[in-house]
């Protein structure tokens, strides 16, 4: 036996544990939430107030928000080339439009379904869709959100075909709030929504499987050599985004209470493209700036000049593009590493050699 008291046994410290990787600390820290990332929902609740006629529209912004961060999970994170979004934003929005139509009126149950809708639309387009690169991809998205709008418009029975689909009821959230003219109603359940959502994509993006996405779009080849199941991690990211998309759908379907073929069109896939070009893609709060600044440009170029207002927005576009790459918020994150660069060298010219 050994001569070591038990009194020094008790008092010896216990073993320290190993300290964690750099890598491992830096996505810890980013996971952390920050105070600037409470600055949109702050603007929004304080919107409520001091806009009370626009809240019909504010409720038109979240769900266009957070059919953009739908879209730039699988576009800005995962790389996949899309214009075709809009099938599973309208295939949401149809499948809510439809049972709601036929008697299932409780709101939270059809937002569930209907991303379960968009879901499978996801999944089995993905198959096919996630094994192409390139122009091809992009030219295959289209083509599902084409054929879908195409199936709508002939059903005439189901959806309404070109009049869209009427005749929807919505009965009140949670049995006690109803949805008003003034858009009260709208405006918080959709802020409320866009939250949860912000919240499942923020998570999915600072998560392992989040960072894996992000090295599949810069290096496919080098996830592969390492063994990452690429095509089953985007097409996981796909399924996610296809379903939070319909959500976004059904949300419009019904604050709207109707089902327009607009819903499966290609200028809804394109807007929400530019939207988050213009915000930044690839960046969490992209979608929080390039949707409020696109929709309201567009309302303002379609008023001054309504012959040529899309030329006005390319304009705008392309002066994006070449003076601002990464959108708006890269170039508020330039210019923030500028600032900070010359307070570093700032502080060296003053430190004595």
């Amino acid at each position: 036996m050994s001569d070591t008291p038990l009194s020094s046994l008790a008092a010896a410290p216990p073993p320290r544990e190993p300290a964690l990787p750099a890598a491992v600390r830096l996505l810890a820290r980013r996971h952390r939430p920050r105070w600037y990332e409470a600055l949109p929902w702050l603007c929004a609740i304080a919107g409520y107030f001091l806009f009370p006629d626009y809240l019909s529209l504010g409720a038109q912004v979240f769900i266009a928000v957070l059919f953009a961060l739908a879209t730039d999970l699988i576009l800005g994170y995962a790389g996949v080339i899309t214009l075709g979004q809009a099938a599973f934003f309208g295939a949401g929005a149809y499948a809510c439009g439809i049972l709601s139509a036929h008697g299932w009126t409780e709101p939270l149950s059809l937002l569930v379904v209907a991303g379960i809708a968009a879901a499978i639309v996801g999944l089995l387009s993905g198959f096919v869709v996630l094994r192409t690169s390139g122009l091809t991809q992009l030219m295959l998205t289209l083509i599902v959100a084409v054929m879908l709008e195409e199936a709508a418009n002939k059903a005439t029975g189901l959806t309404g075909g070109a009049n869209g689909l009427q005749g929807m009821v919505i009965a009140p959230i949670l049995g006690m709030f109803e949805f008003d003219l003034f858009g009260r109603v709208a405006y918080v359940y959709c802020l409320a929504l866009l939250f949860v959502g912000w919240l499942v994509i923020r998570t999915i993006v600072h998560s392992p499987f989040g960072r894996t996405l992000t090295g599949i779009r810069e290096s496919e080849a080098r996830m592969h050599a390492i063994g990452s199941p690429v095509f089953r991690r985007r097409l996981t990211a796909y399924v996610i985004s296809a379903a939070v998309s319909g959500v976004a759908g059904a949300l419009l379907a019904q604050t709207t209470q109707l089902v327009a073929l607009d819903t499966l069109s290609f200028d809804r896939s394109g807007g929400v493209v530019i939207m988050l070009i213009v915000g930044g893609l690839g960046r969490l709060y992209g979608a929080f700036i390039g949707v409020p600044i696109y929709m309201i440009l567009q309302d303002r170029f379609a008023q001054a000049d309504p012959a040529n207002w899309y030329f006005w927005i390319g304009l705008f576009l392309l002066l994006i593009v070449l003076f601002a790459r990464g959108g708006i918020l890269g170039l508020i994150e330039r210019g923030a590493r500028l600032v900070q660069r010359k307070n570093l060298n700032r502080q060296d010219a003053k430190t004595p050699r």
